[in-house]
Parts: C-alpha cells; sequence; structure tokens
C-alpha cells in the first residue's frame, strides 16, 4: 500500500476561476494503511479576497483571522515538499480540491500535483459501496460508523482530511464490486444451475376435443383465405 496524503482545503468559495482563493490546507499521512502522526496544516492569507457570510458559516474562518497568515506563495512549497510523489486522495478531488489547488500552484508559478497521483475517494467509494443514501463525507463516515463530534461546529482542512483517512481506510478494506456485467452473468449462470431447469419432469398432455380442432382450422382457413 505504502505511503499515502488525505488532504482537504477551504476556501473563500467554490469559483476559483472568479477569483476564489484556498484559506486552509490540511493534511493526514498514511503509511500501509495506518493513519501516522504526521500531518500538515496551515491556515492561508486570501491576499485580500473577502470571505463571504455564507462561506464564513460553514468553516468559521475570517479575514481578521487571517490577516498575519502566510501567503500561498510561502505555504505551497511546504504541501509539495510533504505530499512527495505519494498519491494523494481528496474527497469529490476530481471536481473540486486539485483543480482548485492546481490553479493556485499556477498563479504562482509551481508545479501541478499531476493526474498520475490524484485519488477521489468519492469516485472509489461508488465502486465499493452499495447502500448508504449519498456519497458526502458524512454519510459515507456515519455508513461506517467513524465519529464526526470533531467537526460539529464547522468544517475544518485538518479535521476533514483526518475523517477522509479514516474513511479511506475502510474503502481499502471494502472489496470492489462486481460490475453490472458480472452481476448478471452470476445470476444467469444460478438460474441454469437451478435444479428444475432442464430436467426431464413428467407432464400432462391435454389434446384438443374434435370440436375444438374443427373450429381451430376454420378459423385459420378464414384468416389464411
Amino acid at each position: 500500500m505504502g505511503r499515502i496524503i488525505c488532504f482537504d482545503i477551504e476556501t473563500t468559495g467554490f469559483e476559483y476561476m472568479r477569483g476564489d482563493r484556498c484559506i486552509e490546507i490540511g493534511a493526514v499521512e498514511m503509511i500501509d494503511g495506518t493513519i501516522t502522526d504526521n500531518t500538515f496544516h496551515e491556515y492561508i492569507n486570501p491576499d485580500g479576497k473577502i470571505i463571504p457570510p455564507e462561506s464564513y458559516m460553514v468553516h468559521k474562518i475570517s479575514n481578521a483571522f487571517l490577516e498575519d497568515k502566510p501567503k500561498m506563495a510561502v505555504v505551497a512549497p511546504r504541501f509539495l515538499e510533504f505530499v512527495g510523489d505519494s498519491p494523494i486522495v481528496a474527497h469529490n478531488g476530481l471536481d473540486f480540491d486539485f483543480p482548485f489547488i492546481n490553479h493556485e500552484l499556477r498563479m504562482i508559478g509551481l508545479p501541478e500535483i499531476p493526474r498520475a497521483q490524484q485519488l477521489d475517494s468519492i469516485v472509489i467509494a461508488r465502486n465499493r459501496v452499495f447502500g448508504p443514501k449519498s456519497y458526502t463525507l458524512d454519510a459515507l463516515a456515519k455508513w461506517y460508523g467513524i465519529s464526526l463530534t470533531a467537526r460539529a461546529d464547522a468544517h475544518g482542512a485538518l479535521i476533514d482530511a483526518e475523517i477522509l483517512a479514516k474513511v479511506y481506510k475502510e474503502l481499502e478494506n471494502t472489496a470492489p464490486a462486481p460490475d453490472a456485467k458480472e452481476i448478471i452473468e452470476q445470476q444467469h449462470a444460478a438460474f441454469l444451475a437451478h435444479p428444475k431447469i432442464g430436467a426431464n419432469f413428467p407432464h400432462r398432455e391435454f389434446p384438443a376435443h374434435a370440436d375444438e380442432l374443427d373450429a381451430h382450422n376454420k378459423f385459420m382457413e378464414k384468416i389464411t383465405a
């Protein structure tokens, strides 16, 4: 299994192409399926970007709190050094976390996280877990019995990365589900193996009466005339 990094970010909003910025990065190290004490956590000054009220209500991070925090140009090299060439997992990462962090890296001229290193736990979950009504991190944590008390008041990048690491560990121990074609083939094989299929069971015959045959023949003559 080797070394794997689970990470999460908090942002000023969802639209990095419209100027939203990353304001927190949290990452947790796993080695051979064991979550270690080696973590990465930084708050980031968004360089003048105002955090809107709806975002603040999610993560409770304010502009005032971030005033004295380092900017991305300082934090990003440390983060990339922490990650190294290890696979890196994010929940819904292919749609959000990886594009967002790579945009930040491009803006300061640093190398992006390669696609070959990116793992998305929501994609893995959809192929391995059948039962949850949704595949959010919260839903999967509850499905696996992982406590969410640490994020009762607000989301936090390190808190979510730690929850993600626990969820990812469970996903790695969940056997991949067979695809639909394999399920159909298994059911077909089971059907053919049923003891009644193809067996030479005795059956009753019900020969037609003469009047029934006469009525049938007349009907056939009528429709073929």
